[in-house]
């Protein structure tokens, strides 16, 4: 069943053309939640809107959108305030109705869109040979989270990892380790991948300093493209290496992904030069074939030149971008692109995909958008490093997390005086330190910056993993008390709502619908992190308030089924974020 909201939004078009026919077609009834719950649970701000419109006073407006509107099934009768407002109060009935129909269904009442688009979320992206580090935290998360949002849409989702598996560095690696190490080259794992990053900083150093050096690595990057088979071998193992390595931090978070490296559209850079030269927008500048850019100029104030083919035959980023965005359109069929990247990314991709509206491969129909996340500080408001000045590594990042729950987690039970199994406590503290990890980061905007705080992360108050995933852990814990096997509950319960802290949690329940769709359409998960807390909040209050399992019939069947339903909420609601919930803590 469609939200509360569009509930709401097409009784009042409907309303709208009744009253006002084409004058005002198309428009937006501005419907929202309120901020007072004395003004009610929505409000209507369309008149304010159409007074320009209709040459008329907006308290008017309102009235003759009420003498054509129909929400009796939904709501209290409208009222107008202040200088056209109309305020909206659900009807008990109405919550109370739609709350039980949603027991035992997985979606909550939730319909997949009746319109699916082909949509490629792009994350991740971690580079070969060397180790993903908390700069992957923010892309691997976030495009993990808009994936699953738009899965559970019913949205057909491709999620790839455009890995950087080609290009100079590749070049430099080879050329280093054919001279330092070539057993490398020609045997798998002759290395460890912490070696192998040690190598690449030396062959970055080298190719910094030796211009002769950086000119052999070029020269290897060009053998590499045009298929070299020593280079090709050499450059197998290396990304095999990486791969793996890759992957087990993929598990631990729970991360599904397709590789799409910048290798795989290799093959393809010859077409995309060739196809830009037949439109007439690749110029040759000083060797090398670009395409200038509409509205990028350089410090000079000319022009600014998107590079394609280097003068030495070579392709760059750019190129494997636009080969990117015409493979993604025209072969796997995508209708909406995202690209999950820091921000510091935004001009790249507004000119590649300018050169690639320009040439015809993005068509107007076609949604391209660029989710741009800030940087991961440290305590000391710097980007987060190791005391010793390094980028910190991933992998220890969540080891540490994991560490500290553990920690946290046998404190309390030693206070408790509780004993537990070396199974559940391992249990515990990895579930609690990756979801700590991923919800301090999807909780904030992700266009901010964040600080990294372990102890914040973890605390048990706020808006934390620990907070909400101890709110499913009391509702579980009522079901353990009073021997109740929620899932038996069923169409059987009725739920009937009596105190104000029941008709809160109601209210909020409902809003799932729109929180998902709001994320969906914005990007921006926070959105949903901050529903699952108010709803946390909210049902420890109803909690704190009503007794549940004292509760005489049929008030205890009925507030058995609202924590029922806040469960299956929350549950639903953190799987989206890519956490998961336990039983017990």
């Amino acid at each position: 069943m469609p939200s509360t909201l569009k509930h709401l939004r097409s009784r009042f078009e409907r309303a709208l053309d009744a009253a006002f026919g084409e004058s005002v077609a198309g428009t937006d009834p501005a419907i929202a939640p309120t901020n007072n719950p004395k003004f009610g649970d929505y409000q209507c701000n369309v008149a304010m809107s159409l007074t320009k419109v209709l040459k008329n006073n907006p308290r008017a407006i309102a009235t003759a959108i009420l003498e054509h509107l129909d929400i009796g099934d939904l709501c209290e009768p409208p009222e107008i305030a202040g200088p056209g407002f109309i305020n909206l109060r659900l009807k008990p009935e109405y919550l109370e109705s739609r709350l039980s129909a949603n027991l035992g269904d997985p979606r909550l009442g939730i319909p997949p869109t009746p319109h699916p688009d082909r949509a490629i979320v792009d994350f991740s992206s971690p580079n070969i040979a060397k180790e993903m580090h908390v700069g992957h935290l923010r892309s691997t998360i976030i495009g993990d989270c808009i994936a699953r949002i738009l899965e559970f849409e019913g949205h057909d989702v491709l999620r790839l990892n455009h890995v950087g598996d080609w290009g100079t560095q590749f070049g430099m690696l080879i050329t280093y380790l054919r001279e330092k190490y070539p057993e490398a080259l020609t045997k798998a794992d002759a290395l460890d991948l912490g070696d192998l990053v040690e190598f690449y900083r030396q062959a970055k150093k080298r190719f910094d300093e030796d211009d002769d050096f950086k000119q052999a690595s070029r020269q290897q990057v060009v053998r590499l493209q045009s298929g070299d088979p020593d280079s090709r071998r050499a450059w197998e193992l290396l990304c095999e290496q990486s791969r793996r390595e890759f992957q087990h931090i993929y598990d631990r978070l729970d991360i599904e992904l397709t590789e799409r490296g910048e290798s795989f559209y290799n093959p393809m850079l010859p077409d995309v030069v060739a196809d830009l030269e037949r439109s007439g927008l690749l110029v040759e500048d000083q060797g090398a074939k670009c395409v200038f850019l509409e509205g990028f100029t350089n410090k000079e104030g000319e022009p600014l030149p998107l590079i394609v083919q280097k003068s030495n035959g070579g392709y760059n980023y750019a190129t494997t971008d636009l080969a990117a965005v015409r493979h993604r359109i025209e072969k796997e069929g995508a209708n909406r692109l995202i690209y999950v990247t820091d921000a510091g990314q935004a001009n790249h991709f507004a000119q590649v995909w300018q050169v690639a509206r320009r040439v015809g491969w993005i068509p107007e129909e076609i949604d391209v958008v660029h989710v741009p996340f800030g940087l991961v500080k440290g305590e000391d408001g710097k980007k987060l490093k190791t005391r010793s000045g390094e980028t910190v590594r991933l992998r220890d990042l969540l080891d540490e997390a994991v560490k500290r729950a553990k920690d946290d987690l046998e404190t309390r039970l030693r206070e408790e005086g509780r004993s537990e199994s070396p199974e559940f406590v391992d249990r515990v503290a990895s579930v609690v330190g990756i979801d700590a990890v991923k919800y301090a980061d999807l909780s904030q905007n992700r266009t901010s910056d964040y600080i990294f705080s372990y102890d914040k992360m973890l605390s048990l108050q706020g808006n934390t993993a620990p907070y909400m995933l101890y709110a499913y852990v009391r509702i579980q814990g009522i079901s353990r008390k009073g021997n109740i096997d929620y899932g038996q509950l069923g169409g059987e319960a009725k739920i009937h709502l009596k105190d104000e802290t029941e008709f809160v949690l109601a209210k909020h329940l409902l809003q799932l619908n729109e929180a998902i769709d709001g994320v969906a359409e914005e990007l921006l998960p926070n959105r949903l992190c901050q529903y699952l807390f108010e709803l946390s909040q909210k049902f420890n209050q109803f909690y704190d308030r009503c007794p549940v399992l004292k509760a005489e019939e049929p008030d205890r069947t009925s507030r058995l089924a609202l924590c029922h339903l806040t469960a299956e909420t929350l549950k639903l609601g953190l799987s989206l974020l890519g956490l998961s919930v336990l039983d017990r803590m």
